[in-house]
């Protein structure tokens, strides 16, 4: 015996070797009673190259390649994508000129996630954006750090966008450093920089917890213009209250295409954009058959 499964069971899964036939009988058991079927015909199993499970996820996988390399087609023949506004990418430019016509910095804090989190990848496609803007103007940028490896990152990102502007003397390395891997002792840090440096922009970018609101009050009292955002659910709640723009959930990730203008960047943007109509559209006919086969007085399909 090979396995059992109970009433209403309709279907067993058995473990076999490649290359090893197997035959199958099913015994229906009633009490005491036992009734064998036939036994089948061998069966062999070999491996296979193409898993018929995965049918559907590998025709979205064509679908959306196709919608992708059609934008980028589009982008090739210098033709204009559109992409909503976004008023907390629209502000970047208003907040490092308001920082430079005051003479201030500008406090850029990525929040204490690591590189695993996608929400700290995108904060750094920013910053690459908002370095590049503050060297243009010469504004000195701060960005304290809570993990190392976030640190490091972030500081050659730094680097590089100055020097992508042709300014890389304008690179302090004392601008972007660690702080502590601590919490709160984090939190304290940056609740000093805001009192002492005053910063007249703050840019609250990454993954955040508890910290988020301690940090978005000080900022808020400190008369500096804030941009926040992240995809943590709990925390945006905080963002919307204490500062002036709140960048949610998706509108994080595209936010280095917006500010880029990148081509490459925006056409794959369009395409997801695509494809996430395709799936909603999907599920609204799949959940319509649904409860017309439900119904049996809607039942055109039976």
């Amino acid at each position: 015996m090979v396995g059992f499964i109970g009433k209403g069971r309709t279907s067993y899964e058995d473990a076999t070797e490649d290359g090893k036939e197997y035959f199958y009988k099913v015994a229906a058991l009633k009490d005491t009673s036992r009734i064998f079927s036939q036994t089948t015909l061998p069966v062999l199993s070999s491996i296979q190259w193409f898993d018929s499970g995965s049918t559907v996820l590998f025709l979205a996988m064509i679908i959306f390649s196709v919608i992708i390399i059609f934008f980028i087609m589009q982008v090739r023949k210098r033709k204009k994508l559109f992409i909503r506004k976004i008023a907390g990418l629209d502000a970047v430019d208003d907040a490092v000129g308001r920082a430079t016509e005051m003479g201030k910095p500008v406090l850029y804090v990525i929040g204490i996630g690591t590189m695993s989190n996608i929400a700290s990848i995108a904060s750094i496609n920013i910053l690459a954006e908002v370095a590049k803007k503050t060297g243009q103007y010469g504004t000195p940028l701060i960005v304290p750090h809570s993990d190392p490896i976030v640190y490091t990152v972030a500081r050659e990102t730094v680097k590089e966008s100055y020097a992508s502007i042709g300014r890389p003397d304008l690179f302090d390395s004392d601008k972007v450093f660690f702080v502590t891997q601590s919490q709160f002792a984090y939190a304290a840090a940056i609740d000093g920089i805001m009192v002492r440096d005053k910063p007249a922009a703050n840019f609250l970018i990454g993954w955040f917890r508890a910290e988020s609101l301690i940090i978005a009050e000080t900022g808020a009292l400190s008369g500096a213009i804030q941009i926040a955002g992240t995809d943590s659910v709990s925390q945006l709640p905080f963002f919307v209250t204490a500062c002036d723009y709140t960048i949610i959930g998706e509108e994080l990730y595209a936010a280095s295409a917006y500010l880029s203008r990148e081509p490459m960047l925006l056409s794959a943007i369009k395409g997801e954009d695509i494809g996430k109509i395709v799936i909603l559209a999907a599920l609204g006919i799949a959940s319509i058959i649904g409860l017309l086969t439900r119904f049996p007085i809607l039942n055109i399909f039976s």
